[in-house]
């Protein structure tokens, strides 16, 4: 068992690009390997601006041997037939088996391959992985005919200790490889991973990204801390600095105090958008000063390097602050008439049309969590307003926070600013959720909004496409209910933001799917969900979260898990016996009817239950009703143990279904046990 090294070595790879190339070298590479007949172990793989990097245990020296056994036309078969058969496998007639079946005799050719050495089989899997990588994007370069992302140089590929030399399209592949584009000197050899990495490393060259990641954060906090700062730390743009330097290098630069008096949001989107530098505070505030990563150790200790960027820094923050001193010129309100030329949607209308059905909706919402109606509408009125003003068409990012200091500079309510910034909140599972009122309402607004806007156009997520976010904004109204413990009904909401909505039911389902989502990821089985919701008129989430919470505690129990296979036990037999009647059975039992002491006791404590769930579930206590329903256990395992119900006697087959259905009814009350799995 040998190792396989391989490095794709090119000119500088987007670092947005880098993990899924990884991803996708694993698959390919993996993909050739396994189809050629080789196992393997341990896979792992790396990135850098300048190499794609896999390296794979326990490959075998050759494939195995393989016997294929092809069957061929009868023995009495047409001529043709039988010339086509051998051209087929390369045999002659009398190389072939003859077998018997039921039909009589037949051809069988036996071919034997014999394993290939794995060096021949990489110089097809390489040569395919390189034709064929699915870049977002590739180029062509000098007068060759391959596609890459950037010009390839070199392809490193050695399998026990040995290159495996070729050429791909005018590439060589062999042992070779280099280091650090200025630092690196002169191009070297390995024999072994371990020695590529090392020597890598001394060649100016961190091969793992999240190393690169690592020791930028701590030499980043580090530095921070010289000057008793605190870094803003950003992982998605730590992420991309990481894929852009080989040989990380943190520096600190410093720009002119004068442009802290422009809203420390916009500077920070400034440098992290346009020169990928990170933000300093000092005691919450933003300061002059900032970090950034280079590529390089310079002799003059980052001198120069600084100064680059600090001329940069002032160029992006100049722009900034000029934008930014436009906008505070133009009241919120006299932006509103721009969003009329501006198209949300062929079918939906313009930005203008929305931010009415916002205004109308978030007006209506106020009243359900709390929130003054007037604040909640004027906040939603003016929340678009910023998608026009000069620093967001700069810097996208800032929807919604520009928005924020203009109000405020504007001297709008705190609230009504607040929730200007927060109404697109949440856009993630680690983005916070907003709690004040009014932006409660503004931001359930602008979910429920366009949900049902989408919907009523018959624009909905399919497969793996959802290009306007719509799994995102129902997690999110999930997670404002959730997280704010809000009572609400899903369904009146979609009438309000939509007059005579007609597809609830089909929206309520896709919520139900995203809830699953939701507490799937916080530990909660999906099948419960299920057994909830199929009671229907199941669109509070926060009482079906309870049921679930409840159902899930029972089940744990040993009564739980007992009675529920008794329950579908009953079910099941219902479902059957439902069917061959072509009849559904109610519940209604006839005491004179009930004979032995099994079905009595049973018919008796289901009508004990009964009002006691009810009056349980009225009060929304759904573990006591669990508990009322955990009584009916030892009724149900003694009545399936003596009883059968299938009776010759067909008043008393009738009556004894009618007592499942009486406790199909009693269950239904809690959730539809047929869709809770085990």
């Amino acid at each position: 068992m040998s190792e396989l090294l391989l490095e794709l070595f090119c000119e500088e790879i987007p670092s947005r690009m880098q993990k899924r190339a990884q991803e996708d070298l694993v698959r390919l590479v993996t993909a050739g390997l396994s189809e050629a007949g080789l196992s393997f172990a341990r896979v792992r793989s790396y990135s850098t601006p300048r190499r794609l990097s896999l390296v794979i245990e326990g490959v075998p020296s050759k494939s195995s041997d393989v016997r294929e056994e092809r069957k061929g036309p009868r023995v009495d078969a047409p001529e043709k037939a039988l010339e086509g058969f051998l051209r087929s496998t390369g045999l002659t007639l009398e190389e072939c088996e003859i077998h018997d079946d039921k039909k009589g005799q037949f051809y069988v050719a036996v071919i034997d391959r014999e394993g290939q050495q794995t060096r021949h089989i990489l110089m097809n899997v390489v040569t395919n992985v390189v034709r064929n990588f699915p870049w977002p994007k590739a180029m062509r370069w000098g007068s060759g005919r391959l596609k890459w992302v950037r010009p390839l140089h070199s392809i490193l590929c050695v399998f026990n200790g040995k290159a495996v030399k070729f050429m791909v399209d005018g590439v060589p592949v062999g042992r070779a490889t280099q280091g650090h584009r200025f630092l690196g000197g002169k191009p070297f050899k390995v024999k072994s991973f371990e020695e590529y990495q090392e020597k890598l490393l001394d060649k100016f060259v961190v091969l793992a990204p999240d190393q690169r990641a690592e020791k930028i954060l701590n030499d980043a906090k580090a530095l921070a801390r010289k000057r008793k700062l605190t870094l803003v730390e950003d992982e998605g743009l730590l992420k991309e600095v990481a894929g852009l330097v080989e040989w990380p290098v943190v520096l600190m630069g410093s720009f002119d105090k004068e442009f802290l008096d422009v809203p420390p949001d916009v500077l920070m989107s400034a440098m992290k958008t346009h020169q990928k530098c990170f933000s300093l505070k000092r005691g919450g505030k933003l300061t002059n000063r900032f970090v950034l990563v280079s590529n390089m150790e310079a002799e003059d200790d980052g001198a120069a390097i600084i100064a680059g960027n600090e001329r940069v820094i002032r160029a992006r923050l100049s722009d900034a602050k000029f934008f930014w001193d436009n906008d505070l010129k133009t009241p919120l309100e006299e932006l509103l008439p721009r969003l009329r030329e501006i198209v949300f949607h062929a079918k939906l209308g313009t930005v203008a049309e929305r931010v009415e059905r916002l205004e109308a909706l978030s007006g209506v919402i106020a009243a359900l969590v709390g929130a003054e109606k007037g604040q909640a509408q004027q906040a939603a009125r003016l929340a678009k307003a910023d998608l026009v003003s000069e620093t967001v068409y700069e810097s996208p990012d800032m929807q919604g926070i520009a928005g924020r200091y203009l109000a405020l500079a504007q001297g709008k309510p705190e609230a009504i600013a607040n929730a200007i910034a927060a109404h697109y909140k949440p856009q993630g599972p680690s983005d916070e959720v907003p709690t004040e009122p009014v932006s409660l309402a503004v931001a359930l607004a602008e979910k429920i909004e366009l949900l049902t806007s989408f919907w009523t156009i018959d624009e909905k997520p399919t497969g793996s496409k959802d290009p306007f976010a719509l799994r995102r904004a129902a997690l999110g109204v999930i997670r404002l209910v959730l997280e704010n413990n809000l009572r609400l009904s899903l369904t009146d909401l979609f009438d309000k933001a939509c007059p005579d909505f007609k597809d609830s039911g089909d929206l309520l389902s896709f919520f139900a799917d995203r809830l699953k989502v939701y507490l799937r990821d916080q530990g909660a089985r999906h099948d419960l969900i299920d057994a909830v919701f199929s009671l229907g008129g199941q669109d509070d989430l926060l009482m079906i979260v309870k049921r679930v919470e409840a159902l899930s505690d029972f089940l744990r129990s040993e009564d739980g898990a007992s009675l529920l296979a008794g329950v579908k036990r009953g079910q099941n037999i219902l479902r059957i016996e439902e069917g061959k009647d072509k009849t559904r059975y109610e519940g209604d039992v006839n005491k004179a009817l009930l004979k032995g002491l099994p079905e009595k006791s049973l018919n008796t404590a289901i009508e004990g239950c009964r009002k006691a769930v009810a009056k349980h579930v009225k009060r929304e206590d759904f573990a006591g009703a669990m508990g009322e329903i955990a009584k009916l256990r030892q009724p149900v395992d003694a009545f399936f143990e003596s009883v059968i119900v299938n009776d010759e006697d067909t008043a008393l087959r009738k009556n004894r279904l009618e007592l499942l259905a009486a406790m199909r009814a009693l269950s239904l009350e809690v959730a539809d046990f047929r869709k809770i799995e085990g």
